[in-house]
């Protein structure tokens, strides 16, 4: 299915921990650009979102789970940064009954779900939105990852949701390019770049079925398990490449942040 005048998805980097909101004296600039390019997120969305639904790389559950309170608080799920990061505020509304339908189309999709109503917003949802609609004034429902990081699954329930678009729902998934913890260096320059490569050009490939077909055997991709050991920060972007439905994706972004390539792109 291909959207006409839908909302894109969008796969962005959310940076490290409260990174955009507390100095970093050895490297002052290292996030400024990351943190330019959420400011000026909502040019490139367009319209304004009804409502948006979040896949953080933070959140991880044994069945695919929706935040469903109506006011959801804050998680400052990150360790040893300054005290005034954890008394950022970012008072965003819930969307219970979007929450809800959500939970119908994963099912009718044949997707279990659960919800939640008492989860807050962790930091791969409240850090970059505080940038890109600082506000808080526009609904966010969070979904969660699902326990074993299959990419075929996540391509799924991405492809469920994909009539939201039509609705004026946004769909982001909040990760990183490139995430090993070990890896920050110029050891790994080459590595993140051979990927980002494969990655771009896969996110580009106009036939979704082949696109899609790739990023499931993303392990295949070069230095795939050196640029993600762990692959929660890439799994949230099979979500927005599933609700692409037949949109072609393309970079939106891209830096090089302690030595490694970081990209965010967005389909539609």
């Amino acid at each position: 299915m291909t959207h006409i005048n839908a909302l894109p998805t969008l796969f962005i980097p959310h940076g490290g921990g409260p990174c955009f909101f507390m100095d970093w004296p050895s490297q002052p600039d290292m996030w400024n650009e990351m943190g330019d390019f959420l400011k000026k997120l909502s040019t490139i969305v367009g319209q304004r979102p009804k409502a948006i639904v979040v896949v953080s790389a933070h959140w991880i559950e044994e069945e695919f789970t929706v935040m469903a309170g109506a006011w959801p608080p804050l998680l400052f799920d990150y360790y040893g940064f300054p005290e005034h990061t954890y008394r950022l505020t970012y008072p965003a509304p819930g969307a219970p009954e979007l929450a809800k339908r959500i939970q119908t189309l994963l099912g009718e999709a044949g997707v279990a779900t659960k919800s939640d109503a008492t989860r807050g917003f962790d930091h791969g949802t409240f850090i970059p939105f505080k940038l890109i609609y600082p506000d808080a004034d526009i609904p966010i429902v969070q979904l969660s990852l699902k326990t074993g990081l299959d990419a075929a699954e996540h391509l799924r329930a991405g492809e469920a949701l994909q009539t939201l678009r039509d609705e004026g729902v946004l769909i982001v998934a909040s990760g990183m390019s490139f995430h090993n913890m070990r890896g920050f260096s110029t050891a790994f320059t080459a590595a993140s770049r051979r990927f980002d490569d494969w990655l771009t050009a896969t996110i580009s490939e106009p036939d979704a079925h082949v696109r899609n077909r790739l990023l499931d055997h993303w392990e295949q991709a070069p230095e795939a398990r050196v640029t993600h050991p762990h692959p929660d920060h890439l799994l949230p972007l099979m979500v927005a490449a599933g609700a692409a439905g037949g949109d072609v994706g393309r970079k939106i972004f891209e830096d090089e942040v302690m030595n490694v390539v970081v990209s965010g792109f967005a389909f539609g």
